[in-house]
């Protein structure tokens, strides 16, 4: 699969691609189907709200699921990455990023680029970040907000936020998402379950609490050229993979769904 001209460019501007209709709601129902049983396994990886318990974020699936593993090296995901990157990229973070209903929490403004190079010691923001909505996303249930363009500036000034939710995040400041969102807006990603979403490195995001009767997750690939691997070796392998092999795309009906 390879995106258009006009896609490519919708990217370059926005820093944030809706790919509507990516994948099947046969395939997505075989990889919901999933996560109880991860959600439930104990793993280290599944990190729970504050207040409810529910996950929050499940990671490292690809190293505990032959389903997200084979996800991790879909066409659809795989092959357009490379057709940005231009180059051999590795799998750098596989997880799914759950809003329960009625409890699920915020995420904070964030880019993804202040963690991996805090923290993973990434020198460049070149990752792409390739999601796929496994639950309709509306605009009640916790949709991703971006902030379009903010890609452009780079890297914001960011700080580790450890008190506000269960999981410690590089947050940027009210007065850097005031003076970004005042001059580009702010839009919400949302879709039908099978959605796809791409968006840079350095794009501003984050997501409200779920308040709705609906639950949200979204799973989430990011993908960061081999030049650009990780430095540091602080994280566990679930949060940041330290194999840097180049992925290889596997066939189109690799999920086996029909």
């Amino acid at each position: 699969m390879r995106l258009s001209e006009e896609q490519i460019g919708a990217l370059n501007r926005q820093g944030f691609l809706v790919l509507p209709d990516l994948f099947s709601g046969a395939e997505v129902d075989a990889l919901r189907s999933r996560l109880p049983a991860l959600f439930a396994d104990g793993h280290e990886g599944n990190i729970v709200e504050r207040e409810s318990g529910e996950v929050r974020t499940s990671m490292g699936l690809h190293l505990r699921d032959e389903g997200f593993s084979a996800l991790t090296r879909h066409p659809r995901l795989v092959e357009p990455a490379l057709q940005i990157l231009g180059e051999p990229a590795y799998i750098q973070q596989v997880k799914v990023n759950v809003k329960a209903a009625f409890s699920g929490e915020v995420w904070q403004w964030h880019y993804d680029f202040a963690t991996h190079h805090e923290e993973d010691g990434v020198l460049r923001p070149l990752a792409l970040n390739l999601h796929v909505f496994l639950d309709d996303v509306s605009e009640f249930n916790g949709p991703l907000w971006f902030i379009p363009g903010s890609h452009a500036v780079g890297a914001h000034g960011a700080h580790l936020d450890t008190a506000t939710t269960s999981y410690p995040l590089w947050v940027v400041d009210p007065p850097t998402v005031k003076a970004l969102a005042e001059k580009n807006g702010m839009v919400s990603a949302t879709g039908a379950r099978g959605t796809g979403l791409i968006f840079f490195d350095t794009l501003l995001h984050g997501s409200p609490p779920n308040m709705s009767p609906w639950d949200r997750a979204i799973f989430s690939l990011i993908l960061n050229p081999v030049s650009n691997a990780a430095t540091l070796c602080g994280r566990p392998d679930y949060k940041h993979h330290q194999d840097f092999s180049p992925v290889v795309p596997l066939d189109d009906n690799c999920l086996g769904v029909m």
